[in-house]
């Protein structure tokens, strides 16, 4: 019986349609609503209190408005900080993205691993024991990048971003010692993934890259079992004003999203 049902993937941005994209490919009939909380955009350099504060009351609104069967949260920031916060306020099932460390760590032949984040994700205490727990034998080298995430976007608006920016951005990664043994890359941020081109040709030597998309798709499916309702999909909820979307409206359209629905959340 093919997998049925309505799954709402959720993000600040535009990174979390890789993840709605991954769903889509292991279950086309699944239907997908998609919401950015573009209008407070990035979380990657906003507080802890700040996100705590706004996560839950924002996923209920908008889990109102799209009426899905998963909640799925497209986000390592705020997922490492507000997940058991938002399955506290949703009476649906809510999937997390967590930093693909345990994967990384058992692939890495070198034993060092790089992982690229947000600053948000790289202080978080979740990560840290992720880290203790999966990666205690293996060199772990950190980088917070803001500055990726404005890359990712500007590249899947279709803006020319110079190689050399990308180059930029990772250097403070490739510069600490010992980041020269790295084997394996993990992309912590839902918006990597989007630029995992660009990354292969700035890193410099060669990397496996991992991401968590792949696994969260296989999660949100197995919440929703077989005997979901038949829904349809394709909306865009925005938490950002009309006028301050027009790139992150095209790039859902780009990736079949064209309803688009302006919430304001304070």
């Amino acid at each position: 019986m093919a997998l049925r049902g309505k799954v709402l993937v959720f993000d600040s941005g535009m990174g979390g349609l890789t993840v709605a994209r991954e769903i889509s490919g292991l279950a086309p009939d699944v239907a997908v609503d998609y919401a950015a909380d573009n209008g407070f955009f990035p979380y990657g350099d906003k507080s802890d209190a700040a996100l705590q504060a706004r996560l839950p009351g924002l996923a209920a609104k908008l889990v109102h408005a799209s009426g899905p069967d998963v909640f799925v949260i497209a986000c390592n920031t705020a997922s490492t900080l507000a997940l058991e916060a938002v399955r506290a306020r949703l009476d649906i099932p809510v999937v997390g993205t967590v930093p693909a460390i345990k994967p990384a760590a058992a692939q890495s032949q070198s034993r060092r691993i790089g992982l690229l984040a947000t600053p948000g994700t790289i202080r978080r205490a979740y990560t840290a024991e992720l880290v203790r727990e999966f990666a205690s034998d293996v060199g772990v080298f950190m980088h917070g990048s803001i500055d990726l995430v404005h890359l990712a976007e500007r590249q899947a608006a279709g803006e020319a971003v110079p190689l050399q920016a990308f180059r930029q951005a990772l250097e403070p990664l490739f510069n600490q010692p010992g980041a020269g043994a790295i084997d394996t890359l993990v992309l912590a941020c839902t918006h990597f993934p989007l630029i995992r081109g660009e990354l292969a040709a700035a890193v410099p030597h060669p990397v496996s890259f991992i991401d968590s998309g792949e696994a969260i798709a296989r999660q949100t499916l197995r919440q929703l079992g077989s005997g979901g309702r038949e829904s349809e999909g394709g909306r865009v909820f925005l938490t950002g004003a009309p006028e301050t979307s027009d790139r992150l409206v095209e790039v859902c359209r780009r990736f079949g999203f064209g309803t688009v629905t302006c919430l304001v959340h304070h």
